[in-house]
């Protein structure tokens, strides 16, 4: 996690606000307020924090709404969640964990209290999930569970390893901020990939490391959302380059000897495999296939995906 812990915090209540916010920031957090669920919702998904913290009944959009949207969000369903609510009946404190919240606290609030329990949450957030500190999806801890875990079950079974093509070049051009803001790009096309031609509440995105993504989904989908990535990632890629590098068509960097190198723009290459023309047997199994099918993808000059075909 960063040094500096973000929160978001919603309370249609003003005084109660600041007194929040200013407590969390006094205890170290950067704290950003919104005065209702659907401001809550556009200050997280403008800029993810590392944790919510939500008052129960507000305008527009409550607690629960708040919580729900972020569940079906696959870059935003990890967050750690805390409501609060003067309503704490046993009722209100089921239907928000069962939605997905983590903790649950009744109005009025003691202030130590609820430090106390954004700290919990946090510390159980760094305990369960090993998100990347740039695009805050699962890392390889969690990525290594989820498909031993899908491989373990043995039901139908599709793994997508998305790799970009020429992200070197382009890093050593614009420099490693430039570069850190593909990243992320990425992340984000992705995410939009799976939303689009895949399921958000099934289907699992984590990014392995540096320029490269993964997805888990089903069989079914696996070919749309391969193509729904290229598509996507060719739609966004020439707004990552100044005008003269999109109008020659290439990037001119140095290659790893050091000389002057004209270089293609950057594509994306998707290996896919999947169990339904043979069984996969291991993590270390479909981690090999997909290493290799991403190879066959980036032999494409352009953004590419190759789905195995093989029977044995």
């Amino acid at each position: 996690m960063p040094d500096v812990v973000r929160l978001v915090v919603a309370d249609d209540t003003p005084d109660l606000l600041s007194l929040i916010m200013e407590a969390l920031q006094m205890d170290g957090y950067e704290v950003r307020g919104a005065a209702d669920g659907l401001e809550a919702l556009e200050l997280i998904t403008a800029d993810p924090p590392d944790a919510v913290v939500l008052d129960l009944q507000m305008p527009n959009l409550d607690g629960f709404g708040v919580v729900r949207k972020l569940k079906e969000d696959v870059l935003l369903q990890h967050l750690p969640v805390l409501i609060m609510s003067a309503a704490g009946t046993q009722a209100n404190k089921i239907e928000g964990l069962e939605l997905g919240a983590d903790d649950f606290i009744t109005k009025p609030l003691d202030l130590p209290e609820l430090i106390a329990r954004v700290r919990m949450i946090l510390r159980r957030s760094r305990q369960g999930i090993d998100a990347n500190p740039l695009t805050r999806l699962p890392g390889n801890t969690t990525i290594q569970t989820r498909i031993a875990g899908a491989v373990a079950a043995g039901g139908p079974l599709a793994v997508l390893y998305a790799d970009l093509n020429h992200f070197k070049a382009y890093n050593d051009a614009y420099g490693y901020e430039a570069g850190d803001q593909v990243i992320k790009a990425t992340s984000r096309c992705v995410l939009d990939a799976v939303k689009a031609a895949g399921d958000a509440r099934a289907d699992f995105v984590g990014h392995i490391g540096g320029d490269d993504f993964i997805v888990v989904t089903r069989p079914e989908r696996m070919e749309a959302l391969a193509g729904e990535i290229v598509g996507r990632f060719d739609a966004l890629a020439p707004g990552f380059y100044k005008e003269e590098d999109r109008r020659r068509g290439t990037l001119l960097s140095k290659d790893r000897k050091g000389n002057d190198t004209e270089f293609p723009l950057l594509s994306i290459a998707v290996g896919v495999c999947h169990n339904v023309l043979k069984p996969l047997s291991s993590y270390a199994e479909v981690s090999a296939l997909g290493a290799e099918l991403k190879k066959v993808a980036k032999k494409d000059p352009r953004s590419a995906f190759f789905i195995d075909r093989r029977t044995r």
